[in-house]
């Protein structure tokens, strides 16, 4: 069984890291529910303050569906991460094949108003992976 890794990535001063794990004890694989966890640290190590406003994933299921999903902030946030802060959230999704990936961005907007999007790594969920 492969072991539960970390993705990580780097935009504009702003690393987002995000580990994925599969809820067995929530998921029906009998009726094509796989629900998967992901915990996201989006950590700012640039001089300047940046706020999330809004995020985009891209859902990619082993069986071929595809889908896109965007709104404001993350989980009801729009969080102001200073220099040397972090923001850590969990969320979920739920695929109808025990494999997949997911992967996006957030757009973030600096005190002066400029904007920027960091990317978030694409990161693979895995039914099959384990704690370690």
């Amino acid at each position: 069984m492969p072991k539960r890794p970390f993705f990580y990535r780097e935009t504009d001063g702003i690393r987002i890291t995000v580990r994925p794990a599969y809820l067995r004890e929530q998921s029906r694989p009998a009726e094509r529910q796989y629900v998967f966890v992901y915990h996201v640290r989006v950590e700012n190590v640039s001089g300047r303050t940046a706020q999330l406003m809004s995020r985009r994933w891209l859902i990619h299921d082993a069986i071929g569906e595809d889908t896109e999903v965007e709104g404001d902030g993350v989980v009801g946030e729009q969080p102001v991460i200073a220099p040397g802060r972090i923001h850590e959230y969990r969320s979920f999704c739920v695929l109808k094949s025990p494999h997949g990936h997911m992967e996006g961005q957030y757009r973030f907007v600096r005190p002066d108003g400029s904007r920027f999007e960091a990317q978030i790594p694409r990161f693979t969920l895995d039914a099959k992976a384990r704690d370690d």
